[in-house]
């Protein structure tokens, strides 16, 4: 909605407007006026009266295509990160999460960043399983971008609060979401400062990262086929569980490719339409604090528009952050229920990988 269609339906001048926004003291609306501004925008009331919302570090986020972005897309993707950070807030209030375990990394090289992230985790050179819950077990927050971002691959920040936050897109192959997750890890790792490098070569360092962290070199080099076709690496990148060009990347970058196979194995899959499909696809991945943390408001029969009032944001915006989980019955091979200390906190269990 714009700014001229709210000012109409709430029945004030744009100029008026602009000076709520501003928080102009000597411009207060009044009660009927708040009244219509919550109904025209589909929020409650209390929102425009209640405390302020955390505020997340979007200074510091890493979006890869902010300057190709509308300003609206700008505000929508900024507004999932406020509406996260709310829900984040809430259930650290409600809930023990695993400990925050995400290593700050300055100047050390990707692949050498990658190999140190995942020996301190323990994962050897074993393929993740599942990158979100992976995340989510290492105290990283992980949430949805909402459908109107679909041109923001993801991003990701450290927060005021020494929380990092993950956003990713949903539209896109499941492959993809799990490269974009590793991406984004990676500028948590690399470039955690608030000088941290930025534009491409912070981009170039967190594909790198990504890559390396997901396709271990030493088990690439030993289980990927050198010299392979595309045939071929649509059945080995079911291993690692990346797409077919995220293998065909790793394996140039490790020598198993030569320069022109690599480039022959792209334009077979731009051929194909495989640079925005992929083959042989996997299962997508979603988030199992959200899983639990909604299972376990649903053993209280309580249910997402008991957060969204308790936050003082519309369902609607609850549900874009959400991966969708709140809108469909609790399932799937994770138990639901969180459980209960003697100290009534209730802890939830996370599989981490």
């Amino acid at each position: 909605m714009t700014k001229r269609a709210l000012a109409e339906a709430a029945g004030v001048s744009t100029r008026s407007l602009s000076a709520y926004e501003s928080d102009n003291a000597d411009q207060e609306p009044s009660s009927e006026t708040v009244r219509r501004l919550a109904e025209a925008l589909g929020f409650p009331e209390s929102y425009f009266t209640g405390p302020d919302l955390p505020e997340p570090r979007l200074a510091a986020a890493s979006f890869r295509a902010l300057s190709t972005l509308t300003a609206r897309q700008q505000k929508q993707a900024f507004a999932s990160a406020w509406y996260a950070s709310s829900l984040a807030t809430w259930i650290d209030d409600q809930f023990v999460l695993p400990s925050i375990d995400v290593p700050k990394l300055t100047g050390v090289d990707p692949e050498t960043a990658a190999e140190a992230v995942r020996q301190e985790w323990g994962l050897g050179q074993r393929p993740v399983s599942n990158m979100i819950h992976l995340l989510e077990a290492h105290g990283t927050r992980v949430f949805s971008l909402a459908d109107e971002c679909a041109e923001i691959d993801a991003y990701s920040f450290w927060n005021s609060d020494g929380l990092p936050y993950v956003f990713l897109n949903t539209l896109k192959t499941a492959e993809r979401s799990r490269m974009d997750a590793a991406h984004e890890l990676g500028h948590l790792v690399l470039h955690w400062g608030h000088d941290r490098p930025r534009g491409r070569a912070a981009e170039t360092e967190a594909k790198r990262f990504g890559s390396a962290f997901l396709m271990p070199r030493g088990s690439v080099l030993a289980e990927a086929r050198a010299g392979a076709r595309l045939s071929h690496l649509i059945q080995d990148k079911r291993r690692w569980g990346v797409s077919a060009a995220a293998l065909a990347y790793r394996m140039h970058d490790l020598g198993l490719l030569s320069d022109w196979q690599y480039r022959s194995v792209y334009i077979e899959l731009s051929e194909q339409g495989f640079r925005k499909t992929e083959p042989n696809g996997m299962q997508r991945e979603s988030s199992q604090v959200l899983l639990k943390v909604f299972g376990s408001l649903a053993d209280e029969q309580l249910g997402r528009t008991h957060v969204a009032e308790t936050l003082q944001i519309p369902v609607a915006e609850l549900d874009k952050v959400v991966f969708g989980l709140a809108l469909t019955p609790v399932g799937g091979d994770i138990p639901p229920r969180a459980a209960t200390s003697k100290s009534g906190e209730r802890h939830l269990r996370l599989v981490g990988d």
